[in-house]
């Protein structure tokens, strides 16, 4: 294992124990379960939104969205992987996942997210976690944000993972879980629990530099490990 990564596991160990115990302080009574969903065990598929010759946003110190979604997706899958719960990476490097006839920009993008479907549609018990970083013309806006996909037990783990980013990332965060757009190609072709998370804004100079910094991306991912390793097992029939 290279260095980093003990780091990141040494660091991920010392932040997801307080971000699963403020959550049990925030719900004694438990968290409303995942209802009509018949999963068992489920299996959260991690996708690091963009990559490859699709960068995403930039950033204002010129980093680019996609770098940023990896740095955090793979810190969600190493400590889910600490806990042994099932986990699986969409990709674990800067590439594109669009087939090799795809020629121009825009035929890789749709063939990219077509293939992250059929990724997700072929692992049984899927549940999808997409991370994402957000941008605005206007850099007064911050906070983490989460969206849910239209499909059963979407909205209540997107209400989890937004009380968990808040509680353990950034409690000053007044942002609200929300539906996502229908314009949002992956989360609304896939049949299983979905959400996206938008990490934080590119655009607002404080939480960019945030963003960029190993410690703050660690503790975004122990917030939404710590969110997944509290409610996965209440998915009912």
């Amino acid at each position: 294992m290279m260095a980093w990564l003990k780091q990141i596991a040494f660091i991920a160990l010392v932040m997801v124990l307080p971000g699963i115990i403020a959550f049990y302080l925030c719900f004694p009574d438990g968290y409303p379960a995942f209802s009509g969903v018949a999963f068992t065990r489920p299996t959260l598929i991690i996708d690091a939104g963009h990559g490859g010759e699709d960068g995403g946003a930039i950033s204002l110190t010129g980093t680019l969205e996609s770098h940023l979604n990896l740095a955090i997706a793979q810190r969600v899958d190493l400590v889910l992987g600490l806990f042994g719960a099932p986990s699986c990476m969409v990709r674990q490097q800067d590439v594109s996942l669009h087939d090799s006839q795809a020629s121009t920009l825009r035929e890789k993008k749709n063939s990219d997210l077509r293939n992250r479907v059929e990724l997700v549609s072929q692992q049984e018990n899927a549940v999808l976690l997409s991370i994402h970083q957000n941008s605005f013309p206007s850099g007064k806006y911050s906070g983490a944000q989460v969206f849910f996909a239209p499909t059963d037990g979407s909205q209540s783990l997107a209400d989890a993972m937004q009380e968990a980013l808040r509680a353990a990332a950034d409690p000053s965060n007044t942002r609200q879980m929300a539906p996502i757009s229908k314009t949002v190609y992956l989360l609304n072709h896939v049949a299983c629990p979905a959400v996206l998370v938008e990490c934080g804004f590119l655009t607002n100079p404080a939480e960019e530099q945030r963003l960029r910094e190993p410690g703050y991306q660690t503790k975004l991912a122990a917030a939404m490990s710590g969110c997944w390793l509290r409610y996965s097992g209440n998915f009912q029939s």
